[in-house]
């Protein structure tokens, strides 16, 4: 059965630019309420917020530095402060580092780990005490993952390794927590030009050209869409859909 996503509240973390944007403006559109968690991000998260409401929805910003436990509790209380309720919980905050095995320092890896699965693992504790307390009926949670979920990555080995873990979270969430949990993850591929960098657009277009079946770049839009179709699926559970244009198929 589709659920009616129809004022529905949810946690779309890291919300406040680039691909949980994205998201956060996906779920709106469809009649959600978001709360936006951003780290560092403040201007942009304003402007989220703003462009949420525009759907005729509530939105609320909250900042956290989820690579520490408490953040979690930060995110919660204001989710019960500010909607009383919780539906669906993205977790797509995430950092991405790229070093070589060799290279990666103890502390780099102990924040990768906790900012991409430790967080999450406390997050999925608390969002599914909440959603069981607010809504008999359940709720959704999804993990964003990528390549590095189930295919080696060398040249980010500690960022590769979190989102394995995370898929595993991912899979044991979902056999633990029914039947009123569901929880399933996204795998994008080339969807957003990666941070920090000076790519041309023609530079860009060549990465989608060469890497997907498809011969092109998708779009964080592509990834948003993915996410409300599981929020919104009753049967889907324990998956991971592939947004990326068959890019998993030529690694």
């Amino acid at each position: 059965m589709r659920i009616n996503l129809t004022d529905q509240v949810a946690v779309v973390t890291g919300g406040a630019h680039r691909v949980g944007k994205a998201i956060a403006l996906e779920l709106a559109r469809q009649g959600v309420h978001i709360l936006v968690h951003y780290g560092t991000s403040s201007q942009e998260a304003t402007e989220t917020v703003r462009d949420i409401k525009s759907f005729g929805v509530d939105a609320y910003a909250v900042q956290a530095d989820i690579s520490k436990p408490e953040a979690v509790e930060t995110i919660f209380t204001a989710v019960r402060e500010h909607f009383g309720r919780l539906n669906i919980f993205v977790n797509s905050a995430s950092n991405f580092q790229k070093r070589d095995l060799l290279s990666v320092t103890l502390e780099e890896w102990q924040e990768t780990m906790a900012i991409n699965l430790t967080a999450a693992f406390l997050c999925t504790q608390a969002a599914t005490a909440m959603m069981r307390q607010n809504d008999p009926s359940g709720g959704a949670i999804i993990n964003i993952l990528d390549r590095g979920a189930i295919d080696p990555w060398p040249a980010y080995p500690h960022h590769g390794i979190s989102k394995a873990a995370l898929w595993m979270l991912t899979q044991v969430s979902a056999a633990s927590l029914g039947p009123d949990i569901r929880v399933n993850g996204v795998i994008p591929g080339p969807v957003m030009k990666p941070a920090g960098t000076n790519m041309t657009d023609d530079e860009w277009a060549k990465v989608g050209q060469k890497t997907t079946p498809v011969q092109r770049v998708g779009s964080p839009e592509d990834v948003a869409r993915a996410v409300a179709y599981l929020a919104s699926e009753d049967f889907i559970n324990g998956t991971a859909i592939h947004v990326n244009g068959g890019e998993h198929l030529l690694w």
